[in-house]
C-alpha cells in the first residue's frame, strides 16, 4: 500500500484567511446558525448546482419556514415544491427527517455529527456539515468538492471509487483540522473548503495560480492535477424511451389529466406521472379501439438524468365529455389543470403539462 501523503503545515490558517477575505459571504443560509436552514442547504446541494437552489431554497422556506411546519406538511405538498431540483429521495428523505426530529427529538437537531447521522437522510459529510456550522464541533465534510481539493492537495494516490480509501481521506481530513477552534474558525474553515472547490480548485480548469493551497498543492508540484482524485470506475450512460399517455377529459373550470403515482423506488419514485408505457404499440394497446385514432402525438422531449437519457413520447388523448371515474385504470386519479402546481410532478412532465 502506499504511505499517506504527509499533512501540510500551514493549511487550516491559510484556507481560513483565504475564506474570510475572498470567499462566499452572500449565499441565503450563510450567516446563520439554525440547525434547520443549515440542514435544508446541505440537502438541496446535493448533486445540484448553487444557483439552482437559489431559486427554490427561498420558496421552500417562505412555505416551510422550521422543522414542525415541514414535519406536519402532506408529503405531496413537500414533493410540489421540490419539483425540478431532481434525486426526489432527498424530498422524501427531508420530509421525514423533519418528523423524526420533532417526534423523537422534540423539534431540535442533536448537536452532534454522530447522533445527526442517526436521522433519515442525513450522511456523515452532512452531519458534519450541520455540525461545524452550527455547534463549532471539530470535524471535517467530505463532499466530493472537498475530495477533490484534498486529493489534489495531498497527491492521494488511491482509488476514491473504493470505501477503504473514502475512508483514509477522510482521516487525513480531519488531521487538516485548525486545532482547538474557536467556533467562527470552524465556520470560516469547511465554507473555505466547499468555496475552494466550487470556485477555483474546479473538476476542470482549476485556477491554480489564484488558489491560497498553491504553495501546499503537491498534484500542482507534480503538474499533475487533472489526475486528481483518481477513480477507476466511470458510470455508464444508457438510453431510455418512454411512451405517456395524457388522457385529458373537461371539467367545470378547465381541464383534468389522469395521473398515476410512480413506484415507491426506481425512476421519479413517489411522484405523480402520466401513465407509463415502454412502447407506443403498449400505450395504443391499452386504450380502447374506438377511442386510438383520437390519439394525438405530440413533440417527443429529451431529459437527462444522473445515468440515463431519456427520451420521452407523448400521446394526447381527449375524453368525450365527461369520462366517468370507473373509467380511469387502477392507480390513476384526475387531477384539475389548476391543481397541478400541489402534487408533485417530474420536471419534465410539468414542462410538458405547461404546453397543453
Amino acid at each position: 500500500m502506499t504511505p499517506p501523503p504527509a499533512v501540510p503545515a500551514g493549511f487550516a490558517a491559510r484556507l481560513i484567511d483565504w475564506q474570510r477575505r475572498c470567499g462566499r459571504h452572500d449565499l441565503p443560509w450563510q450567516g446563520t446558525r439554525d440547525p434547520y436552514r443549515v440542514w435544508l442547504s446541505e440537502i438541496m446541494l446535493q448533486q445540484t448546482q448553487v444557483g439552482t437552489v437559489l431559486d427554490y431554497y427561498p420558496r421552500f422556506l417562505a412555505r416551510f419556514p422550521d422543522v414542525h411546519v415541514l414535519a406536519a406538511a402532506p408529503g405531496d405538498e413537500v414533493m410540489a415544491l421540490w419539483s425540478g431540483l431532481g434525486y426526489y429521495s432527498r424530498a422524501r428523505n427531508l420530509h421525514r427527517c423533519a418528523q423524526v426530529v420533532v417526534s423523537e427529538h422534540g423539534g431540535r437537531f442533536p448537536a452532534q455529527a454522530r447522533l445527526l447521522q442517526t436521522l433519515p437522510g442525513i450522511g456523515a459529510s452532512t452531519a458534519a456539515a450541520i455540525a461545524a456550522f452550527c455547534f463549532g464541533e471539530r470535524i471535517s465534510i467530505l463532499d466530493g468538492n472537498v475530495r477533490r481539493v484534498l486529493a489534489r492537495v495531498l497527491a492521494f494516490e488511491e482509488d476514491l471509487a473504493r470505501a477503504g480509501p473514502q475512508q483514509r481521506l477522510w482521516a487525513l481530513a480531519q488531521a487538516l483540522l485548525p486545532e482547538q477552534p474557536a467556533a467562527p474558525d470552524m465556520v470560516a474553515y469547511t465554507q473555505g473548503l466547499m468555496d475552494l472547490g466550487a470556485t477555483v480548485c474546479t473538476r476542470s480548469r482549476p485556477r491554480c495560480p489564484q488558489c491560497p493551497l498553491h504553495g501546499l498543492c503537491q498534484a500542482r508540484e507534480r503538474g499533475a492535477v487533472g489526475d486528481f482524485p483518481v477513480r477507476s470506475r466511470t458510470l455508464k450512460r444508457q438510453s431510455l424511451s418512454w411512451w405517456l399517455l395524457l388522457w385529458r377529459r373537461p371539467a367545470m373550470t378547465g381541464w383534468q389529466l389522469a395521473l398515476q403515482r410512480r413506484p415507491a423506488t426506481g425512476i421519479w419514485a413517489g411522484l405523480y406521472c402520466p401513465p407509463v408505457f415502454a412502447s407506443e404499440d403498449e400505450l395504443r394497446a391499452a386504450v380502447a379501439a374506438s377511442r386510438r385514432d383520437t390519439l394525438q402525438a405530440l413533440p417527443a422531449m429529451s431529459h437527462s438524468l444522473t445515468h440515463r437519457e431519456m427520451r420521452l413520447h407523448p400521446l394526447l388523448l381527449d375524453a368525450d365529455g365527461e369520462a366517468p371515474d370507473h373509467a380511469l385504470p387502477q392507480g390513476l386519479r384526475w387531477v384539475a389543470a389548476q391543481e397541478l402546481g400541489s402534487v408533485g410532478l417530474p420536471a419534465p412532465v410539468r414542462q410538458l403539462l405547461q404546453r397543453l
